[in-house]
């Protein structure tokens, strides 16, 4: 106790002063962008249900660092990198979030349980209602999954490393998770990381995107008038059923995302409410939670201050706005071949990201004309999106695994 100095009580601080440079400028950096996560998501301006848990296990992990027995430094939270099996159920009594991170994360069941909460919240009913359109929308945005995996492989990225970064412009979470744990296990972290957080930019970036490059007299477009024809329970769960065996007999290496998301909406058609309300609520947003958490614990800076994880920022931040701008081309293209009866901003939803694109495009066609209507129109596209990600990210896995 005699001995005892302020840095040995106090041992974030400790060894925040004894790291390398590199380490305690980025763990300060990272303190402060979780701060800045919580504050964006807090307003609204980025998702709150992923970025207030990511954002406080981002500062959580990068204060809480020790020195451990072994006299690194490191936390009591996770160690991802962990693959001995004698050694895992050691860390598995010590680090309070390994047991959530090796029994749901790096297996990707916490992916399957968010898919099944997706599944119960789509009425597939739009998309049935409206498939050629919905679908070539959905096949425009994913414009910069397809331009990015080149450009990847021209910057040196391994086939599976530039698949895994190319599926962040399909702006699917469970999907960039998913296919980086097959093809890219030495950089699931970072590109789960990197793909998470833009994908909650799209919240927050899309809307002045949309506003630079479509006029206000189009973007108030209404199509309340194009209802498409009704859609009956019964013929929405033999979609449902149909569907989901289709693309699990195609692609069987996804066919556990595949069967999440359908069995979520063969419940909902059901209409088994005590299972919708189990898939749609405490799956979804427990899955939700834990997933924005883990991320966030994920973001120590000794993980993410690797060269690679800078040509991944630009790759995925690319991958979305070519997807983004994808997806308003095919918008404008049914514009016009519709004599200006479509409204283009719907082309955005078809970059995924189940609802938040679609209700963005909404709230944006109301701000520009308050009776415009598109919503049905924009799920239809954000389904779509859903089902050709997932298409593509299976062919990605199919081929180079």
């Amino acid at each position: 106790m005699e001995n005892l100095s302020f840095l040995d009580l106090f041992q974030g601080i400790a060894t925040l002063v004894a790291a390398d440079p590199s380490i305690m400028y980025g763990r300060i950096f990272l303190m402060l962008l979780g701060f800045l996560l919580i504050y964006l998501g807090s307003r609204q301006v980025l998702e709150p249900l992923l970025m207030i848990p990511m954002g406080l296990g981002m500062s959580a992990i990068n204060a809480g660092v020790m020195f451990l027995d072994s006299g690194k430094a490191g936390t009591l939270f996770i160690d991802p990198l962990m693959s001995n099996p004698t050694d895992l159920v050691n860390i598995l009594q010590i680090n309070w979030l390994q047991p959530i991170y090796t029994l749901t994360f790096s297996n990707g069941l916490i992916a399957c349980f968010v898919f099944m909460g997706i599944g119960v919240l789509l009425d597939v009913g739009y998309v049935m209602a409206r498939p050629f359109q919905s679908m070539f929308i959905a096949l425009f945005a994913e414009l910069g999954t397809i331009a990015v995996f080149p450009i990847a492989i021209a910057l040196g990225m391994a086939p599976g490393q530039a698949a895994s970064v190319a599926t962040i412009g399909g702006a699917d979470g469970p999907m960039v998770l998913f296919t980086s744990l097959i093809l890219a296990k030495d950089l699931f972290v970072p590109i789960t990381v990197v793909g998470y957080l833009y994908l909650g930019l799209t919240y927050g970036v899309y809307p002045y995107l949309i506003k630079w490059l479509v006029p206000e007299h189009i973007r108030g477009i209404n199509m309340s008038a194009d209802l498409g024809p009704k859609i009956s329970r019964s013929q929405k769960m033999v979609f449902a059923v149909v569907v989901c065996t289709l693309l699990c007999l195609l692609f069987p290496v996804a066919a556990p995302l595949f069967f999440s998301l359908f069995v979520g909406v063969a419940v909902r058609e059901s209409g088994l409410e005590s299972f919708t309300k189990l898939l749609g609520e405490t799956f979804l947003y427990g899955a939700t939670f834990f997933l924005g958490l883990t991320l966030g614990v994920l973001c120590e800076a000794s993980t993410l201050l690797d060269p690679v994880v800078l040509k991944l920022l630009l790759l995925g931040m690319l991958a979305l706005l070519i997807s983004a701008l994808g997806g308003l081309a095919g918008g404008y293209i049914l514009y016009f071949a519709t004599g200006k009866k479509f409204n283009p901003i719907i082309g955005i939803a078809g970059v995924s990201c189940v609802p938040t694109t679609a209700k963005v495009v909404q709230k944006i066609a109301s701000q520009a004309n308050p009776s415009a209507i598109i919503l049905p129109q924009a799920l239809g596209a954000n389904i779509s999106g859903v089902i050709t990600s997932a298409i593509i990210a299976a062919t990605f896995v199919s081929v180079l695994r």
